[in-house]
């Protein structure tokens, strides 16, 4: 590394220094996607919010960066590097990375002026092809300074868990990571270089799932993952499979405890929505272990009745690493639990803002063994919030929320039409951090139902700063 002296390099210099002394975030980036691309013939873009609560703008979008081709489902989007680059001066958190989950395109964006990002370099899909791999999802920046994204498929679309690594600088693909077998499916996933490991989840195949979903598919496991999968950091090998059986079906978003010598961390498995614990036992294999099982409901419709999981697809914890907070897709939730004891979460904080369990909906909830009465539709400034709250990010010091309700266009289209018609919608939610609470504030919206080419979906949100689900820090021995 550089010779930094009184000078460091991006990020903080520690989770808890974030969470301590990082800086209110003032502007959010937010992938937004364009439902019917083809159609309008107009493409996705990122919007750049004003989340300072003292400007004349406030909540509002004030750029939008378009990328340069239709259809490309921009989905996660990471940095060139981030607080694992901490003592290298040399680095600097100047560009975004933003890969596509239709097309594989890859897009480079310069923020050097954070409020108005503009088009770098862009990657085509040939070059990510040409190593026998597609359906790009998670960025990280390394230590080293290139830029790693998980890959869910091959070049025609079957299941393949691998990782691409590119050079942001130069706007090239470099090869694959991965050395020798590589994992059955792919999605998510976060390394810890002090235990020399990487950890993988799994979604399914992807021209299986980028057609909808499909209830018959989910128990065949030639279809769905159900294993997380641990690597060798130091040789990129992958060294274990942990199984997670029927209540792990879909482990999507994964992620270890922020203090970069912690040894465990938690992954929220999307069908049957549970959250499993991993954790490295003394003779440094992984094991899991489930700690936390939302109820499916029991539901009368036209067609007779049927049961209804949450469908958790975004979890995340706030830097101290005492809370871990998930979005429930289909019941409408989003909830928070303190896991100052990891073996046991404790839910602390619940707040409804949509899903399929409404009052006005067309589902009659008849056995329910955690609410006594349907939820109300939710209401900010007139607007009704449609759809369900999907994607979040945590504030550094972890008193705000942020949730978006988009999480991939052919299932939005299927599962929340009406979100679709409308747009998405981007709502603040204000955390109690020290007894756990979650409460909605009213004097934040953002309609993403006005947008200048109409109602857009909103995905992943970030801080140019970084925040709680990009970074990444080292041990400091």
């Amino acid at each position: 590394m550089a010779n930094c002296k009184n000078q460091c390099g991006p990020g903080y210099k520690s989770p808890l220094d974030a969470y301590i002394n990082g800086k209110r975030e003032t502007i959010l980036y937010t992938i937004c996607i364009q439902p019917n691309a083809l159609t309008k013939n107009k493409t996705d873009y990122l919007a750049t919010i004003d989340v300072d609560p003292n400007s004349p703008t406030y909540s509002q979008v004030i750029f939008r960066t378009s990328v340069e081709n239709v259809g490309d489902e921009l989905h996660h989007f990471g940095w060139n590097t981030c607080s694992s680059c901490y003592d290298d001066c040399t680095k600097s958190r100047n560009k975004v990375i933003l890969p596509s989950l239709a097309s594989d395109r890859i897009y480079v964006l310069d923020v050097t002026n954070e409020k108005a990002p503009k088009l770098h370099k862009t990657i085509e899909p040939s070059e990510v092809h040409a190593f026998n791999v597609s359906t790009l999802h998670t960025t990280h920046c390394l230590p080293n300074g290139n830029v790693m994204i998980s890959t869910m498929g091959d070049a025609d679309g079957n299941g393949k868990g691998d990782f691409i690594l590119i050079d942001a600088e130069e706007g090239v693909v470099k090869g694959t990571w991965t050395k020798g077998e590589t994992a059955k499916f792919g999605y998510d996933f976060w390394y810890q270089p002090y235990w020399n490991v990487l950890v993988s989840s799994e979604w399914g195949t992807p021209k299986d799932f980028k057609t909808g979903f499909h209830a018959d598919h989910i128990n065949d496991i030639e279809k769905y993952g159900r294993s997380i999968n641990f690597y060798s950091w130091s040789e990129r090998k992958l060294l274990q499979s942990i199984d997670l059986g029927a209540d792990g079906i879909a482990p999507l978003e994964i992620r270890f405890l922020h203090n970069p010598k912690s040894s465990e961390g938690f992954v929220g498995c999307a069908v049957n929505s549970n959250i499993f614990r991993f954790f490295r036992t003394d003779d440094g294999t992984w094991e899991s272990e489930k700690v936390i099982s939302v109820p499916k409901k029991t539901v009368k419709d036209s067609n007779g009745l049927n049961e209804i999981s949450g469908m958790i697809t975004d979890i995340l914890i706030s830097l101290d690493d005492k809370y871990l907070y998930f979005s429930n897709w289909l019941h409408g939730d989003v909830r928070q639990y303190d896991i100052t004891n990891t073996s046991k979460p404790k839910l602390v904080g619940q707040i409804f803002l949509g899903g399929l369990l409404l009052k006005d909906g067309l589902l009659t909830v008849v056995k329910d063994s955690e609410l006594k009465e349907q939820p109300e539709p939710v209401y900010i400034k007139e607007r009704r919030l449609f759809g369900s709250p999907q994607m979040i990010q945590l504030s550094l010091d972890g008193k705000r929320l942020y949730v978006t309700t988009s999480l991939f266009t052919p299932w939005d289209k299927q599962f929340y039409p009406e979100s679709v018609k409308h747009g998405s919608t981007l709502v603040k939610l204000d955390v109690d951090t020290i007894n756990g609470g979650l409460s909605l504030d009213q004097d934040f919206l953002v309609d993403f139902g006005k947008e200048p080419d109409g109602p857009i979906m909103a995905h992943e949100t970030r801080y140019p700063g970084g925040d709680c689900t990009s970074d990444i820090w080292l041990a400091e021995d």
